[in-house]
């Protein structure tokens, strides 16, 4: 039998921080999609006609934004402001930028990018959820860290 991968089994295998990074996972969420799903909104409400890669890229810079502020605002809580702003920035940047990037080019798939369609949002926020979860597990497992 080959003991590494029944260890790299049960590396995966604690529904304890599942849990844990499920919920992580969902608070960036949060705070990307209000940056970047916002930004395409204001776009598509004031008629505004810039080329469709710009629009998403600077959905993805909001989404980043706006993620480093939301949960900032929540570590707050936890810790000094400083301690706060640069857990948000460390533990968290690798995996927005997988979610902004799984997100818009789900969404350029799907409707030709940088349109807002409640048909395939829930496709948009589940492939945004979906692709930095797996890397939030590693992360806390690895080295018992959590972002929130």
């Amino acid at each position: 039998m080959n003991f590494s991968v029944i260890r790299k089994l049960k590396f995966w295998s604690n529904l304890s921080l599942w849990g844990i990074s499920s919920r992580n996972t969902f608070f960036c969420l949060v705070g990307c999609s209000i940056g970047d799903l916002g930004t395409i909104l204001f776009f598509q409400l004031n008629s505004i006609y810039w080329p469709t890669l710009l629009i998403m890229a600077l959905a993805v810079i909001n989404g980043l934004l706006t993620s480093i502020i939301f949960e900032t605002v929540i570590l707050s809580f936890q810790m000094t402001f400083k301690e706060a702003i640069n857990l948000a920035i460390k533990m968290s940047f690798l995996s927005m930028i997988a979610m902004e990037i799984a997100m818009n080019t789900t969404d350029f798939i799907l409707v030709g990018g940088a349109q807002l369609n409640w048909k395939v949002l829930p496709y948009v926020l589940l492939a945004g959820f979906l692709t930095p979860l797996p890397y939030n597990y590693y992360q806390l497992n690895l080295y018992g860290k959590s972002c929130h």
